[in-house]
């Protein structure tokens, strides 16, 4: 077992010290059940999706990682992925643009924890036009043109 494993969460919602934020569950992803962290505080500013009329393949719902490292790869046509990628806390530099359903799971556990005055942009593209966002105060999922700009909330994971 290395040192992650041994860790002890906190509970769901709560802030989870040297892990670099708010603790939000347990989630599958394709290396599997990993621990979901998410940044205590939104980004500065508002951040767009980028890369308008130009469809690409970050279009994973549930593996804002992978929907990441397509958009920088992108070389710099994606503002909101590379600044949540290049968020660190707690040392931890792993941090990604969330995918919609890593938001939607971020509303269900931690609502809170989240503003209700702006939309969340996440790194799932919907067409060459459109991205996906999340609506905290009413849980609304939607789409969005992608050069609008909307709030960023890192994220990060870690295999349990």
């Amino acid at each position: 077992m290395n040192a992650q494993q041994q860790l002890t969460p906190p509970a769901i919602g709560e802030a989870w010290s040297g892990q670099g934020g708010i603790y939000l569950g347990l989630r599958r992803y394709p290396e599997g059940l990993c621990h979901v962290i998410v940044a205590e505080k939104d980004l500065p500013g508002r951040h767009a999706y980028g890369d308008y009329g130009v469809s690409v393949e970050a279009t994973s719902r549930t593996d804002g990682r992978t929907n990441t490292a397509i958009l920088l790869a992108r070389e710099g046509k994606h503002s909101a992925a590379i600044a949540a990628a290049g968020y660190t806390a707690d040392g931890h530099a792993d941090f990604y643009l969330s995918a919609i359903g890593e938001l939607h799971h971020a509303w269900q556990y931690a609502p809170e924890s989240f503003s209700e005055d702006w939309y969340y942009l996440s790194s799932t593209q919907y067409s060459a036009y459109g991205a996906y966002h999340m609506v905290f105060e009413n849980g609304w999922l939607s789409l969005d043109v992608k050069d609008h700009e909307r709030l960023v909330r890192p994220v990060r994971r870690f295999l349990q």
